[in-house]
């Protein structure tokens, strides 16, 4: 089999990392840290994170997407731009641009953000505030009915 431009191939053709829309994020390949790894400590960084791991600690990503995977447990606070919850939590989420709890995730813990989806089959057991002094979603009302008149 011919090998691919960087000289390496596999088994169905040239290796190449999953298209953006398989990953799920658009031309970005998050940080990952498996289901094997148990974490005791702070995990801070600047790029996208995927975590299928236990974490006890807080977690900082400031600007960046965290998914949080099925199999992962957080016992901590977490502050980024957008977080997936789709494993457990136990801790304040800060999410500045979006948060959504997938279907089969538990969260307890107070929630902070900009826009937020709980799917049905999600558990959630805190309080919400929803800040909307970074977004501006659409127009306000009267600004729509004095254009109106």
């Amino acid at each position: 089999m011919p090998p691919s431009k960087d000289g390496q191939s596999g088994p169905s053709g040239p290796l190449s990392p999953l298209p953006p829309a398989a990953a799920g994020f658009a031309a970005r390949s998050p940080a990952y840290l498996g289901a094997s790894l148990h974490i005791k400590g702070e995990i801070t960084g600047n790029e996208d994170l995927r975590l299928d791991s236990k974490v006890e600690g807080s977690i900082s990503i400031g600007g960046f997407r965290l998914t949080v995977g099925q199999s992962s447990q957080v016992e901590g606070d977490i502050v980024a731009r957008e977080v997936f919850v789709q494993g457990q939590v136990s801790g304040n989420i800060s999410a500045r641009d979006r948060l959504e709890l997938k279907k089969g995730s538990s969260v307890t813990g107070d929630l902070g953000t900009a826009r937020i989806m709980i799917e049905d089959g999600a558990y959630f057991k805190g309080s919400v505030e929803i800040d909307r002094s970074n977004t501006q979603v659409g127009a306000d009302l009267d600004t729509l009915l004095g254009s109106a008149r």
